[in-house]
């Protein structure tokens, strides 16, 4: 018998997690694939947005109608950091007799020299790869065999691009992701996964602004990955962003809310949105509110958060303006870089048009230029 295993956080499972399943055990013949939610992934500074057991649920109803396919609830059950190496010995206790693999994607087959017990693990497991998209791993062959030994496989499957990042941050918004099975959209919607309280700040926005708020988080959240920035600080800080923009000073909502002076029209929404993002919709992290009061002037010296709002307020995919695009790309390579060049971007426009230029932008620009020619 054929026995493998397609492990993961599964936060939540998707239709790409159920096509390489169906692509394994036609391709490998398996007699048995084990899918396995895990505890903790060893990659993950922070567990899974859902529970264990609800995770353990959707991919119970991800997976109901896949022969051959069974969920598992072995590392859920040990607890801890899910290391691979452990599951696989549990494996060839479990299946003494069969061949055993273990699928992986094409992300995790270039960290796997820095996993830990990596030799262990191929003791036990024979590595099978499935490519992603763009992602490329037939370079991977020869430094394999070199530091191993021996060599990984590749299924014919490729996957499409599905990011659990990007499913999540619509989830938050109320949207349904057509990458979920209508069963596990129902079972989150009656469990109210990955919704947060404070996006009852959206119900302040007119339509078109919603959904340029929920632009922002996608871009904001996709790019907080390689920044070390969390998730959810990034999804707030873009959900909440906008919420001060159509809320008048009169209003109740502001009661208690003081303006700095002087302050251009198009700048103040970003004191009301910090003021509104605490007072009314309980945001207490300091680096969100931060990131909100500055997210449209910026300032001198702004933390990661900070500097990442204030691009993808400027750069999500709605915005059209000349240059956008080159800066799109700079903003994925170097965002000091293109924090550097879009605020002179930005105040060479306000110049040229006559506007009043907010003098913490002025600032921002002054700091972050000097940086960006110490560099060169």
């Amino acid at each position: 018998m054929k026995v493998a295993i397609l492990g993961g956080s599964f936060d939540p499972v998707h239709r790409e997690h159920v096509r390489l399943a169906e692509a394994a055990i036609e391709e490998l013949g398996l007699g048995r694939l084990l899918i396995m939610p895990s505890y903790r992934a060893p990659h993950k500074t922070k567990g899974a947005f859902a529970s264990g057991e609800d995770r353990l649920a959707m991919c119970r109803l991800a997976f109901s109608g896949l022969q051959n396919a069974e969920v598992s609830d072995f590392e859920l059950n040990a607890g801890g950091t899910s290391y691979t190496y452990l599951t696989c010995r549990w494996l060839k206790e479990r299946f003494p007799a069969a061949e055993r693999y273990f699928l992986v994607g094409a992300d995790m087959l270039e960290n796997f020299f820095s996993w830990r017990e990596p030799d262990e693990i191929l003791k036990n497991v024979a590595l099978v790869a499935c490519g992603r998209g763009k992602q490329e791993i037939c370079g991977l062959h020869g430094r394999f065999r070199e530091r191993f030994g021996c060599d990984f496989s590749e299924l014919g499957f490729r996957g499409g691009e599905v990011s659990s990042t990007a499913i999540r941050t619509a989830l938050a918004f109320g949207k349904e992701p057509e990458e979920l099975a209508p069963t596990v959209l129902g079972y989150i919607r009656e469990r109210g996964l990955y919704r947060y309280e404070a996006a009852r700040a959206l119900e302040l926005e007119k339509p078109e602004r919603r959904e340029h708020s929920y632009r922002v988080a996608q871009l904001a959240t996709e790019r907080a990955k390689s920044l070390g920035v969390p998730f959810e600080q990034a999804l707030l800080a873009a959900m909440l962003h906008d919420c001060g923009k159509y809320v008048p000073l009169s209003s109740p909502l502001l009661s208690g809310f003081s303006a700095p002076k002087d302050v251009p029209e198009p700048v103040l929404h970003q004191y009301t949105g910090a003021f509104l993002a605490e007072h009314a919709f309980g945001i207490k992290d300091e680096e969100i509110l931060r990131a909100i009061m500055y997210h449209t002037s910026g300032r001198e010296d702004m933390s990661t958060l900070e500097k990442l709002l204030f691009l993808a307020d400027l750069l999500e995919e709605g915005r059209t303006f000349r240059g956008v695009e080159a800066l799109r790309a700079l903003f994925w390579q170097d965002l000091d870089a293109c924090l550097a060049r879009s605020l002179k971007e930005q105040v060479e426009y306000l110049r040229t048009t006559g506007k009043p230029i907010y003098p913490l932008t002025l600032q921002a620009e002054r700091f972050y230029s000097k940086g960006e020619n110490a560099e060169k």
